[in-house]
């Protein structure tokens, strides 16, 4: 009786390990050939490159405002005056008058040396003063803001300008852009008293780079100079100008 039962319980389906498999084989199967069918209908695409040309234009209104030294002169001697000498004497003694010459020249050597006027030759000899815009009294006036009343407001203008100006002539080198050359460069130039842009100045990472920067500063058009105590001044200016390939 009890062989009987042990061979009934091997006997049993449900601890049959062969039971599923079939089945599991079948699954397997099935999920195997999907993937591979989504492999084989996978499309790739090429991507194109594209370039994409981004300035950054930042002012620059750290400027060293030169120091300057007060240089102390001494007053100038007095001028010479005839020695007084008090000399005590008897009544009795002669006294001897001393006789003190001007030292002015008498109007004879004046009019003996007169220049006549034919002669005298009248130059121009206007010294050219440089004041830092960061300091300046009333800073150069960009068209388009001389209806400004503040000198801070002017000072905004003018910076708003300048950038609306290099973002609206700005072109990226080809050479440049095809060499993938970018940095920052750094442009200073000056606003002269009469108005006029000049001393332009370049430095950056390549020499593409430093010209297009300089060909956008020196199409700047002719602005109203910068004061200083009511007299046209030459102010300087620096702008950053960033080239940058995304």
């Amino acid at each position: 009786m009890l062989n009987s039962d042990i061979m009934e319980i091997k006997k049993n389906p449900k601890v049959d390990l062969n039971r599923n498999s079939s089945l599991f084989f079948v699954i397997g199967l099935t999920i195997v050939m999907f993937f591979v069918w989504r492999a084989l209908e996978m499309k790739t695409y090429e991507k194109d490159e594209v370039f994409l040309d981004k300035i950054v234009a930042v002012d620059d209104l750290k400027e060293d405002v030169p120091i300057t030294e007060i240089i102390k002169t001494m007053p100038p001697p007095p001028p010479p005056v005839a020695p007084e000498i008090i000399e005590i004497v008897e009544d009795v003694a002669e006294i001897e008058e001393t006789i003190i010459e001007s030292t002015e020249t008498s109007q004879d050597a004046i009019v003996d040396k007169v220049i006549a006027v034919d002669e005298v030759e009248f130059g121009e000899d206007e010294e050219e003063i440089t004041v830092p815009f960061a300091v300046i009294e009333q800073v150069p006036i960009f068209p388009g803001c001389e209806g400004l009343k503040t000198n801070a407001k002017r000072k905004a203008c003018f910076q708003e300008k300048i950038l609306e100006h290099v973002k609206n002539n700005f072109k990226y080198p080809d050479i440049a852009l095809e060499m993938r050359i970018q940095g920052k460069v750094y442009v200073q130039f000056a606003i002269d008293n009469k108005g006029n842009i000049t001393n332009i100045i370049s430095r950056g990472p390549d020499k593409l780079l430093e010209k297009e920067a300089v060909r956008i500063v020196s199409i700047l058009p002719k602005m109203i100079p910068g004061k200083q105590r009511g007299r046209a001044v030459k102010v300087p200016y620096s702008i950053p100008i960033t080239f940058i390939m995304l």
